[in-house]
Parts: C-alpha cells; structure tokens; sequence
C-alpha cells in the first residue's frame, strides 16, 4: 500500500529535474549555514521555506497545461489588480513599497507575476498561432510593459527584470522577427560603449539621466568604477570580488571564508550568498554549480521542445529562459560585470517568496513533461 502511494505522490514529477533541484539545495544549504553562522534560525528557517515550496511544486505538477491555460487570465488580472493595489495602499519598507498586508499575511504580489506573465502571453499567442501579425506583436509588448512598470515603480528593479524577461521569452519564443530585435540590441550596446567612454561626464553627481532614478544612477556608475566609493555604495561590489577571486582554485574550505566570516561581505546569505560560495569552494566548486545550472536549464528546454500544444512550449521555454537569467544576473553582479539589482541566486540564496516561485515554475515544467502525450480537447 505505501509503494502505491509513493507512486501516486511521485507520478508527476520528474526525476531528473527533482535530481538536479535537491544537489542545487545541498550546496545551499551547506553555503547558507556557512554565511548565517550569525544568525542561524536563517538556517534553520530555510528547511520551513524549502518544505512550502516543495509542497507548491508538488501541486503545480499535477494540474495539467490545458488547466493553467484556462487560468491564465484570471491569473494574471488578480496579478495586476494586486499590483495597482500596492501602488495605492502597500506598505513601504526600506523606502519601497512592495508589500500589501492580507490578513496577518504579508506578501509581495509582484512574485506572482513571474509566472502570470509568461501564462497570459503564452495563452495570448495560443489564440494567435494560426495568424500572427506585427500587431499581435504590439498588443503584447502592451500587456508586457503594464505590470512591469507597475513594479519598477515601488521600486524594484531585479522584480521588473525578471518579469520582463519572463515576457520576452514568450515573445521571443512565438517567433519575433530578429529585424526587430537586432536594432534593439545594438542600440544597447551603442549606448554601453558610449557610457563607458564618457563615464567621467556622465557619471557627474548633478547630472540627471532620464528615466532613471538618482540610485539606479548610482548604482550603473558605482559599476563601471567602484573605487571612486569604497567605503558606500562601491563597498558591496569590491568586497564580493574579494571574496570571489581570494577563493582560487579549490576554495578556502567549508566555514573558512574569511570574507564572510569577518563580515566583509553585505547581505551574504541572499543577494550576495555567491561570493561566500566561491570563496568557500573556488573555481572548481563553481564549475559544478554551473553544471547542475545547465543541466537544469538543458532539462527544461527538451521539455519543452516536446510539450504538446503551443502554449505549454511557450511557457515551458520562457520558465527555463527565465531560471536561466536569475543565475546570469546574480552571478554577474556579484562578481562586478552587472549592476547590484536585489536577485537571488536560484535554489542557493536564503528567503521564501522566491523560493516558493522557482519551484512553482520547476512543478509546471514537470506538467509540461508529464502531458506531452496528452492531446487537448
């Protein structure tokens, strides 16, 4: 009787993605117990954390894409009503103010839509797929810009991130021409090589830049050249490559980072937990993570490769795309070659809210999986 329990638990899931999450989990919880030596109900909060978001994959893996595609506009209105209710009402803390109060819960509604935004415009392009045209095309970058804004708003710029890059891959993914996207990319990098000739001009303190806060401002200069504030806002760039590059080639050793033991580095257990890994386990150690990185990100895409209907291998696609991106972007401001924007490193980094997100979105790439002989109705 429990082997046939343990078989309904586990018919679901995927073995290979489950394989991959639990090493992805043992390396952080050796790194987090090493950088909350401080604090260790962190530590022990974390297996809280884990446990929940176990459970939400779990339940994610059972309902089928056919379902979440019915859902996903329901979803994603409640996503945004939400949003446009913490601009209204929501609490600020820290000076930003992304959290709404339910009861005796507290929340960050922009979390949910990490994933609400890859279903809506997933099932936006299902409707489309026999005719799509340029306008379709528009009407998205519209339904992709609302709720991003919304969030950059409080303000929130690693949320803003990843919840345009969710959407992007959607679009991306349903067949957006490289003539549209070519330009975008080298004005992009037209604009980084002129912000890196000219820094000195325009990285002066009265000078304004549109669209930016004076922070986010801050934040870009303080990259291209961190010394010119060492002890305020270039503290957390230098001391991570501190941390990163001291670890050589195997790594100080488990508990021996001096870094992060003599608290050098800020926020060690969530933004910045990849500078305590690396100088904990060195190159080699840093090798493996990115391994167990690609291999999960590898899995996703023959899933979604092999998803039975348009709309799963969208936001299969997109989900995967995104995992990716969280990686890309906390290791790379960790180690001074990306912005500091406030994102975690994926299964590795202490907290709950994104946590329980990753391992929703690892649940309904295991649905994708699971159906994909399945033919809808």
């Amino acid at each position: 009787m429990l082997a046939r329990l343990w078989d309904r638990l586990t018919a679901n899931l995927d073995g290979t993605l489950v394989l991959l999450s639990v090493l992805l989990i043992a390396l952080g919880l050796f790194t987090l117990y090493s950088a909350s030596y401080d604090n260790p109900a962190r530590f022990t909060q974390q297996f809280a954390n884990l446990a929940v978001a176990m459970v939400a994959m779990w339940i994610a893996a059972q309902i089928p894409p056919q379902t979440l595609m019915r859902f996903a506009v329901p979803v994603f209105s409640v996503g945004l009503a939400l949003l446009v209710a913490v601009a209204l009402f929501g609490e600020v803390v820290n000076g930003a103010r992304r959290w709404l109060h339910v009861g005796i819960v507290r929340f960050q509604p922009s979390e949910m839509m990490k994933i609400a935004m890859p279903m809506m415009l997933a099932w936006y392009f299902q409707k489309r797929e026999a005719s799509l045209k340029v306008g379709d095309y528009v009407v998205a970058a519209l339904i992709l810009a609302v709720p991003t804004l919304l969030i950059a708003k409080q303000p929130d710029l690693g949320t803003a991130l990843l919840v345009l890059a969710a959407g992007f891959y959607v679009v991306f993914l349903a067949g957006l021409s490289w003539r549209l996207i070519v330009p975008v990319v080298a004005a992009g990098l037209i604009g980084m090589v002129v912000l890196i000739v000219f820094e000195s001009q325009l990285c002066q303190p009265d000078l304004g830049w549109p669209g930016f806060k004076g922070y986010q401002k801050a934040r870009v200069c303080t990259l291209l050249d961190p010394t010119t504030d060492p002890l305020g806002r270039g503290f957390h760039i230098i001391q991570a490559t501190i941390a990163v590059g001291s670890g050589g080639l195997l790594g100080k050793g488990w508990l021996e980072g001096t870094q992060a033991h003599l608290e050098f580095i800020p926020e060690r257990s969530t933004d910045f937990i990849f500078a305590v890994y690396s100088e904990e386990f060195g190159l080699v150690g840093n090798f493996v993570l990115l391994a167990l990185y690609f291999a999960i990100i590898a899995r996703g895409l023959v899933i979604a490769a092999g998803a039975p209907t348009f709309f799963a291998r969208l936001l299969a696609g997109a989900i995967t795309l995104t995992f990716f991106t969280y990686a890309f972007v906390n290791m790379g401001m960790v180690s001074g070659i990306l912005p500091v924007v406030g994102v975690p490193l994926p299964l590795v980094s202490y907290g709950g809210t994104a946590l329980v997100t990753l391992f929703v979105a690892l649940g309904i790439l295991m649905s994708v999986h699971k159906h994909r002989k399945l033919v809808p109705t």
